[in-house]
């Protein structure tokens, strides 16, 4: 096991990803010790996204909110729209969450130990790990999706995933070394994300090729098994777009607790996961002109959700909101789907402020 660590630590000497939230090797030889603050931020955003995604989300919150401090005073509506687009918005409400118990309690330090961590809102087994190991040294079995291929793979592990993932702990366990537990653990990450890809595997320049049981079989493509994926549930319902006479729009908040808990939109019929939502220009929440612009399809963990979309112009809603103008739309913390549905009804609206999009 000692060879697997020391081969893997002399490849990521080599050949590590350069990431904004990362010590470097060579920096960390030289005694730079890697932020808390950076590595908690980037491991949660990077919670089922990708690093190409993440890259601008993290760097715009390090700009806006320079250490953990600043992001607890932060007002919690300003850290939704700068998550916008990121999606999972738990992540977000976990995030400033997190911050604000780290910056009163602990003294805007966070604790060192994977224990500790998991006590943490949005912190769970691998995140606390991947923390505890990358920014404090703490000898962790870090595994995510990445960490399993490879782990798979290497041990030609035929349990299908997610049963696999007990087995991928416990080899990792056994291999990640006491001298430099956090480069260990990203040299396997970058070795999932830049050789063992999923459908092109690079094996001929893997440092563990050697000992790799679903290479000597040549039968990488097989790894891991997955268990068969169930078959996401469609679901309906109906948006509604309204403009006043300046052409601003009015938007709501959704409620804090559920799907998109927190997120801005505009007023929608009770669509969820598990039941449809009405649909017609007669389940508006308030009298106007309502002309269809079509539906959108959007794509959830979960499930599919095909929205009717509706408009309309010169109306007075009732309830809770806000009219928000052409220019400032882009600043909204608008997911996706919601974005999706504004498109339809006003083509150019986020063309038009494109530089201050996400």
């Amino acid at each position: 096991m000692d060879s697997i660590s020391k081969r893997l630590l002399a490849w990521y000497d080599r050949h590590a990803r350069t990431l904004p939230w990362r010590t470097s090797p060579a920096d960390g030889k030289r005694g730079v010790v890697p932020d808390p603050y950076h590595v908690w931020l980037s491991e949660v955003m990077l919670q089922q996204t990708t690093v190409t995604t993440v890259k601008p989300y993290f760097e715009k919150f390090v700009t806006m909110w320079p250490g953990v401090t600043d992001l607890a005073r932060a007002d919690t509506e300003d850290v939704m729209k700068a998550w916008a687009g990121l999606g999972y918005y738990s992540r977000a409400r976990n995030l400033k969450a997190c911050a604000d118990i780290v910056a009163s309690t602990m003294d805007g330090r966070f604790p060192k130990t994977q224990a500790e961590l998991r006590t943490l809102p949005g912190i769970g087994d691998y995140t606390s790990a991947a923390i505890a190991a990358i920014a404090f040294g703490e000898v962790a079995a870090v595994v995510d999706g990445n960490v399993e291929r490879v782990v798979i793979r290497h041990t030609a592990n035929a349990t299908p995933l997610p049963k696999a993932k007990d087995d991928c702990r416990r080899f990792m366990a056994d291999v990640t070394p006491s001298d430099r537990p956090g480069d260990f653990v990203q040299a396997v990450m970058d070795l999932g994300a830049t050789i063992c890809t999923p459908r092109s595997p690079g094996c001929v320049i893997c440092p563990l090729k050697e000992d790799c049981q679903a290479r000597k079989a040549g039968s990488m493509l097989d790894f891991p098994v997955k268990a068969p994926k169930k078959v996401k549930s469609n679901r309906v319902g109906a948006a509604f777009v309204a403009l006043n006479e300046r052409g601003a729009v009015w938007l709501v908040k959704r409620p804090d607790i559920g799907l998109l808990g927190g997120m801005t939109a505009v007023p929608s019929t009770l669509w969820t996961a598990a039941r449809n939502g009405a649909t017609g220009a007669e389940s508006a929440p308030f009298p106007g002109r309502w002309q269809s612009c079509g539906s959108i399809r959007h794509t959830f963990t979960h499930f599919h959700i095909e929205l009717e979309v509706y408009k309309t112009s010169n109306t007075s809603p009732t309830g809770a909101g806000w009219w928000s103008p052409p220019d400032t739309l882009t600043g909204e913390a608008l997911p996706t789907v919601m974005k999706k549905v504004i498109t339809a009804a006003l083509p150019d609206a986020f063309r038009r402020h494109s530089n201050d999009a996400h």
